[in-house]
């Protein structure tokens, strides 16, 4: 564990995360913590016990000016979570506050029992640190709840959690989706955070038990119901019948070594029957979320891109919608001329950001979630804007997209470009992708010209020339198309 003047920041496994240099091992400072490493300050490294005191001492970071200190803008300490965030732990959390998510965890059992109709258990991090330590985990940010579905069919299962959210909300409660078969609950807290209780489904499908989180494999039924209670500071909680069988099924025989760099084992068919049935693919949100939240989207200009300079000339009368908006400064640019915009982007981050700057500038435009990589998603974008037509406008979209998501792009421009005209303007980083491209890779250019045309799209206009990348730094291969999906002829009458 690292510690910088006594707080907690970080925890690590030198063999799994860093490279052996030195006769040790050099484990690189999280992306997330960087921004923060500037100053001076006590730094200490201890095992995960905090018994064996591996270094401690005062160290200059950066410019070595001022006190080193990873803090929010209010000056909360913040540490990294589990899912490798910036979050403020349970041990910079005080005791009312503590007590605070407790007791909204209570409301949130009771409210998805008696208006949702389902029966959820505490787990995770929140039934390790009651069985384990008879606390919360220093380390843990949040709290998790599950529910043992009736179904076995995962369109039963989606279309009973999407049913829960409705009843939730209806209930108050705000709540964000994070696929078919888990949500969110925003619990607000009086020290001005918002604390995340998770709510996963779990079934069994045959012999083989999954729990979202990406678990799977051999867990009984009758290891979690009927349940039992379990105490944490003092609040009551439904667990699993066979709490000791649970957690062994979650973090393996050796749960109750305390090892907060712990990370799950993920079996892989399991992931990808989970993914193919009720996520969709989001394997790089968490990036982006980074991105949008730390210091590189200041490197992103404000003001118009080129190919949105390009674009606008072309645009007629109709809206545009801006897909994979990103910072929103076209967007943004679209709609300072009083046109009528909708920014849509998959990452929550980048929404936030968008919807910030809407506010700041006075603009309206309408800002939204749209994930290319479900289904559900696309369809129910393709559907608005076929009965809205707008332009689809996407600058550097193409490159971000795995082969099934660049599918479903050309699917959603079918849906909202056939009935009302509009048309599907793109720029995109041209060549073969490479080993590692960064967030945005590059696409040859023949992939997206048969996709256009596979899906019945007609391509009017391509070039391809200099042009400038997200930063607007130059690149030497960037193509341009401007593309439209036209009505299909009417049959022949035949005598």
């Amino acid at each position: 564990m690292v510690e910088i003047d006594g707080h907690y920041v970080w925890s690590l496994t030198p063999l799994r995360d860093g490279r052996p240099s030195g006769g040790g091992f050099l484990v690189p400072w999280p992306g997330v913590l960087r921004p923060h490493l500037s100053g001076r300050g006590r730094v200490r490294v201890t095992d995960a016990s905090g018994a064996a005191v591996l270094y401690d001492d005062e160290v200059g970071l950066g410019t070595g000016e001022g006190p080193l200190a990873v803090v929010d803008r209010a000056g909360h300490r913040l540490s990294v979570d589990k899912v490798g965030h910036l979050a403020r732990s349970f041990a910079a959390t005080d005791a009312a506050v503590r007590d605070e998510i407790l007791a909204g965890t209570r409301r949130a059992i009771d409210d998805l029992r008696e208006h949702a109709g389902v029966a959820a258990y505490l787990n995770y991090g929140a039934l390790l640190g009651a069985v384990r330590e008879g606390r919360m985990l220093a380390h843990d940010s949040d709290t998790d709840l599950c529910y043992l579905s009736a179904h076995t069919s995962p369109a039963d299962i989606a279309t009973e959690s999407y049913r829960i959210t409705r009843a939730m909300r209806a209930r108050g409660w705000r709540v964000l989706r994070m696929s078919g078969g888990d949500v969110k609950l925003l619990l607000p807290l009086s020290d001005g955070r918002v604390c995340h209780i998770d709510v996963f489904s779990a079934f069994h499908v045959g012999d083989t038990f999954y729990q979202f989180g990406n678990r799977s494999g051999r867990l009984p039924r009758e290891a979690i119901v009927p349940f039992s209670t379990i105490t944490l500071h003092g609040h009551a909680f439904p667990a699993p019948r066979d709490p000791e069988a649970m957690l062994a099924f979650l973090y393996g025989p050796h749960w109750r070594r305390p090892d907060p760099s712990f990370k799950y084992a993920d079996p892989p068919a399991g992931v990808r029957r989970l993914d193919g049935w009720l996520r969709g693919f989001r394997t790089e949100m968490g990036r982006w979320t980074e991105f949008h939240n730390g210091p590189r989207r200041a490197a992103v200009p404000k003001q118009p891109s080129a190919f949105a300079q390009w674009v606008a000339p072309q645009l007629g009368a109709l809206p545009v919608a801006d897909l994979g908006t990103g910072t929103g400064r076209d967007a943004l640019w679209f709609a300072s001329s009083g046109r009528r915009v909708a920014a849509l982007d998959f990452s929550r981050a980048s929404i936030g950001v968008v919807r910030r700057r809407a506010r700041h500038r006075g603009l309206s435009l309408e800002v939204d979630q749209l994930i290319l990589g479900e289904l559900r998603s696309t369809l129910l974008h393709g559907t608005r804007l076929a009965r809205d037509p707008h332009h689809l406008h996407a600058r550097h979209l193409v490159g971000c997209l795995d082969p099934a998501a660049l599918d479903q792009l050309w699917l959603l421009a079918r849906m909202a470009l056939r009935p009302g005209g509009g048309r599907l303007f793109l720029e995109f980083a041209v060549g073969e992708p490479g080993p590692d491209d960064g967030l945005v890779r590059r696409t040859p250019v023949e992939v997206v010209r048969r996709g256009i045309e596979a899906s019945g799209g007609v391509v009017e206009r391509l070039t391809t020339g200099p042009g400038d990348d997200m930063f607007d730094l130059p690149d030497p291969a960037v193509c341009r198309i401007r593309a439209a999906w036209p009505a299909p002829a009417a049959p022949k009458e035949t005598r």
